[in-house]
């Protein structure tokens, strides 16, 4: 159990110094917003402020503040206010000379200040004095005083439609447009002395974006992010990320993401893009001539991308560009834009954000790799016989090619254990003794199980095994020739193995690192390796116009095989007709997918442990539990029980059997899914059990905050009361009361406790007005 009165939110990892055995869990329940819900707030009214789009909003404390922007008519300086918790809109108060009318400015805010730079200014009505700005405005929000900063020294060029963050008290300025060019430098400036502040340019270096404009910036785990924009020509949707310690900028790849799964947002400019807790998501913009209104995510820590689906109540936003965002603690709000048929918005949208911990499936099944804890295989691999290590459980999870050769391996082994046990009883009958346990010991002294591969060297099986723990392969250097023949190497054996995710990811590691100085290496090997798909990318990459040329000048293609040049000619001279496949890719099952068939039953003759619930047997996998659970992992390591049986317990409460399957499904496959009264069951669950953090304590929250109903509040109230849940309890009692007509005719009520019935009672009789009893007394 948790700490008294402990109190924790979603997003906070816990202490697992908490204490096990405590008197009652207290959930802190209040006031909920439905994740991933989009509201529309109240707009703002003309008499307040015009619509408008390319202006700028920042939040400070309770509020959204808007400023500039055009209406389609006139570019605008005005400076609104809108209150988030009253969702009221206002006039911010200002004195002082504020900067002149303008858009596609930037404002962020530092201390209590809002700082606004560069943009665009002139009348664009008459078309008259438009020219870019490079002045920067102080607004302080205690004063609402306005005062613009005049800096000494080299400036950067005016600019607008720029990226601009804070961080480390300095105000970073990135790219833009300069009126006749798109831009790609960076300049700072502090902002902590406004008296000795001057502007210092950036020595970039890496693979910096292109120069580009209409673009948002984001920092995210001390790093700052750039998404897409207007680049002419080389308009992309890559992402970048620049490290402010050392000014590097590096090229997010993709080559990670399956064929199938969600890809990067389509590329776009006069969007928006907004951190919160390790993610990034990008709102709105103009895609392709088109304005799309899908909210994608970033997952920082995964390099992953996904469309949010808003929840079912959802008031979403329709598409629109050149709008902007903000986030007041855990929402993001919209303001404004450009909509259909260039008109200018004045609606306010919030976003609900969900800040579950991560989760750390992948991770945990990683770390048992990398530790080699807990093994129970030994594969023996190619003519060298070299040996690697692994877990029967993930493998056969996993792969059914590998599956085959453990139960060959185990069926071998067992004969020769039966075969040395009868020899030892023959001898003992012999000697007049008789060892009953003999080929019998205990699990925690079964020797490793040898399996040996003929067809497999051990660098590209050992990464091979990384991806059946993980779903995933650590990339070596991309385009270097060695790393781009070892991950062919894994190609290969993905094919024999009938991986065909992981045949998959090698494909587009191998694609996405052909380049003009090892493509000639690469064709070889797949001619070699039979890699016919790999070896057909190779020719169309060298008979490519652009490439050709450079190719067949080099000193590798001179040592080149003849069968392979002739194939180059003969391919230059006549390119074979282009065959479009419209069947889709097999991308092969996750490992959320095995881990969940391999729980259901798929697993169940590689068991080798027995979870004992209230006396009733679960078999279990030693290896999945110790990796996603330190408790299991003390026990296992330090304390394992000869007969191979743990009771489950949660502190001194046993859970129900339907609340244990949820925990099992948690453990194995990391699925959050349950009824809410196994939620109360296991709000404890990551304290006792040692699980990497609190996201399963998170879900349970959510999951009983938002969906006790009249018809399984009773299960929910037993549930609580069991679990000493006194809070949940009483918020059980409440809806009883509110809702007695209804509960009353339940057939649950029947077989509560006299306890409960009881208490039920006695929240009754609390409940019920004096001027109520007085009624009731009259009608005696």
């Amino acid at each position: 159990m948790s700490c008294k009165s402990t109190k924790v939110a979603p997003s906070v990892d816990f202490d697992h110094s908490c204490s096990d055995s405590v008197e009652y869990l207290t959930l802190n329940f209040g006031p909920f917003e439905t994740v991933h819900r989009w509201r529309r707030l109240p707009p703002c009214d003309e008499f307040v402020g015009a619509r408008r789009s390319k202006h700028t909003v920042v939040a400070y404390r309770d509020a959204i503040y808007v400023f500039g922007g055009d209406n389609g008519k006139n570019m605008l300086n005005d400076l609104l206010r809108f209150d988030v918790k009253d969702c009221s809109w206002c006039r911010a108060f200002t004195t002082g000379t504020p900067p002149a009318p303008r858009y596609h400015h930037s404002a962020v805010v530092y201390g209590s200040s809002m700082f606004v730079f560069g943009g665009y200014t002139g009348d664009i009505y008459s078309n008259s004095n438009l020219k870019n700005k490079n002045d920067l405005f102080e607004y302080k929000f205690a004063t609402g005083q306005w005062t613009e900063w005049k800096v000494d020294g080299s400036l950067p060029v005016a600019r607008s439609a720029h990226g601009a963050t804070v961080y480390s008290d300095k105000l970073w300025i990135f790219a833009g447009y300069d009126g006749n060019a798109r831009l790609n430098d960076m300049w700072t400036i502090s902002l902590q002395d406004r008296e000795h502040a001057c502007w210092e340019e950036i020595d970039q270096s890496g693979e910096i974006p292109p120069s580009c404009c209409n673009f948002p910036v984001a920092v995210c785990r001390d790093k700052m992010f750039v998404f897409s924009g207007q680049s002419g020509a080389k308009i992309t949707n890559n992402l970048f990320q620049f490290e402010f310690n050392g000014h590097m900028w590096t090229r997010i790849p993709t080559e990670h993401l399956l064929r199938g799964s969600p890809p990067p947002p389509q590329r776009r400019y006069g969007h928006t893009m907004v951190a919160f807790d390790r993610h990034l998501y990008v709102f709105g913009g103009a895609a392709d001539n088109t304005l799309p209104n899908e909210l994608h995510c970033y997952d920082v820590d995964s390099q992953t991308w996904e469309v949010i689906q808003p929840s079912l109540d959802s008031e979403m936003p329709s598409g629109r560009l050149f709008h902007a965002a903000a986030v007041i603690q855990d929402a993001m709000y919209i303001f404004g834009g450009t909509v259909d048929n260039n008109v200018r918005s004045g609606e306010m949208y919030r976003f609900q954000f969900s800040c579950y911990p991560k989760c750390t499936l992948h991770e945990d099944y990683g770390k048992l790799w990398e530790n080699r804890q807990f093994c129970d295989v030994e594969f023996i691999l190619g003519e060298r016989e070299e040996r690697v290590l692994g877990h029967i459980a993930i493998v056969t999870a996993r792969c059914q090619w590998l599956r085959k050769k453990i139960l060959q391996a185990r069926d071998r082994q067992r004969q020769k254990s039966k075969q040395e046990s009868s020899e030892e009883i023959d001898e003992g009958a012999a000697g007049g003794h008789r060892d009953m346990f003999a080929g019998n010991k205990p699990s925690g002294t079964q020797p490793l199980l040898e399996v040996s591969i003929r067809e497999a060297e051990a660098q590209p099986f050992e990464v091979l095994m990384q991806f059946l723990y993980t779903d995933k392969i650590q990339y070596p250097r991309r385009g270097h020739v060695q790393d781009v023949l070892l991950i062919m190497d894994v190609y290969k054996l993905a094919l024999s193995f009938k991986l065909s995710r992981l045949e998959q990811l090698c494909v587009q590691y191998i694609e996405a690192s052909v380049d003009l100085q090892n493509v000639l290496s690469v064709c070889e090997n797949a001619n070699k390796l039979q890699l016919d798909q790999l070896k057909e990318h190779c020719l169309n990459f060298v008979v490519k116009e652009s490439h050709f040329n450079q190719v067949i000048m080099t000193k590798e293609f001179e040592h080149l095989s003849t069968p392979l040049i002739v194939e180059i000619v003969r391919r230059k001279q006549q390119p074979p007709p282009r065959v479009y496949s419209d069947q889709p890719v097999d991308i092969g099952t996750s490992l959320v997918q095995d881990m969940k068939a391999y729980l259901e039953g798929g697993g169940l003759e590689f068991c080798d442990i027995i979870l004992l619930l209230d006396g009733h047997p679960r078999p279990a996998h030693k290896a999945i539990l110790a990796a996603r659970s330190s408790y299991f992992e003390a026990m296992f390591r330090s304390f394992m029980p000869e007969d191979g049986q743990v009771n489950i317990s949660i502190g001194e409460m046993v859970p129900s059997k339907q609340a244990f399957e949820s925990m099992l499904r948690y453990i194995y496959y990391g699925d959050v899914n349950m009824p809410p009264e196994d939620s109360l069951y296991l709000f404890a669950a990551p304290y006792y059990y040692g699980f990497s953090n609190n996201r399963l304590q998170a879900y349970c929250k959510q999951n009983l905050e938002m969906n006790v109903t009249v018809e399984n509040v009773l299960q929910i109230l037993e549930a609580a009361d069991k679990t000493q849940a006194l809070d949940m309890k009483k918020h059980c009692l409440h809806i009883i009361v509110h809702q007695f007509i209804k509960v009353s005719k339940l057939p649950n009520l029947r077989s509560l406790s006299q306890l409960l019935l009881l208490d039920i009672i006695e929240s009754l009789a609390t409940h019920i007005s004096d001027k109520q009893c007085a009624e009731m007394g009259s009608d005696i």
